[in-house]
């Protein structure tokens, strides 16, 4: 499989040069449907239009097939590649993800148990350095390290939909498929995410 870290340092100044945080790199699909998914948004508002998603893909499909050309392809198989916005329930990879998203419900899963729960679902309490506090339903308050979080993400609650309405809902049902003119097996798809 890909080395996420390695594609993370590709993939990050591309979405820089166009003012995007990146979010998340992540492979998924296996052997049957590998996917590299990207994930982006705007500083200013969180989300990405379809055009932002298009002109992401373009520069990073690009910069791939640079790479394929000078025979250093970091991705050996044929993928898709999926470009989009967090989406309401958008993951948390980032200590700003967690400052930025207090009092809001998420769900972490941990790496190990803590206390003999595996799964925390609560109100985000704050960040304090590389530890989380999570205010955890029926429990209490808990404060864990970054490192212990296998994976983390939003809960889609009434005052999440509130909090993340999208800014425009034009084009929020379109789909574009982009493919990849080389001679490579690479099918390139852009999908805009939840917004």
């Amino acid at each position: 499989m890909a080395d996420i870290a390695l594609l993370t340092q590709l993939i990050e100044p591309e979405a820089r040069a166009l003012g995007f945080d990146l979010v998340r790199v992540k492979m998924f699909g296996g052997k049957s449907d590998p996917t590299l998914q990207v994930m982006a948004e705007r500083p200013d508002t969180g989300q990405l239009t379809i055009d932002d998603c298009a002109d992401l893909s373009r520069r990073i499909s690009d910069r791939l097939d640079a790479l394929e050309a000078e025979g250093k392809d970091p991705i050996e198989d044929a993928y898709r590649l999926e470009v989009s916005s967090p989406g309401i329930d958008r993951p948390l990879t980032r200590p700003q993800d967690y400052a930025n998203w207090v009092g809001h419900e998420a769900k972490i899963t941990l790496a190990e148990k803590i206390d003999n729960r595996k799964i925390l679902t609560g109100d985000l309490v704050g960040i304090d350095g590389d530890k989380v506090t999570i205010d955890v339903r029926g429990h209490q308050p808990m404060t864990v390290a970054l490192d212990q979080v296998h994976d983390a993400k939003l809960t889609i609650t009434d005052r999440l939909l509130a909090a993340t309405a999208p800014l425009s809902s034009d084009g929020a049902d379109e789909f574009e498929e982009v493919s990849d003119d080389t001679d490579s097996n690479d099918t390139h798809a852009l999908n805009e995410g939840q917004q």
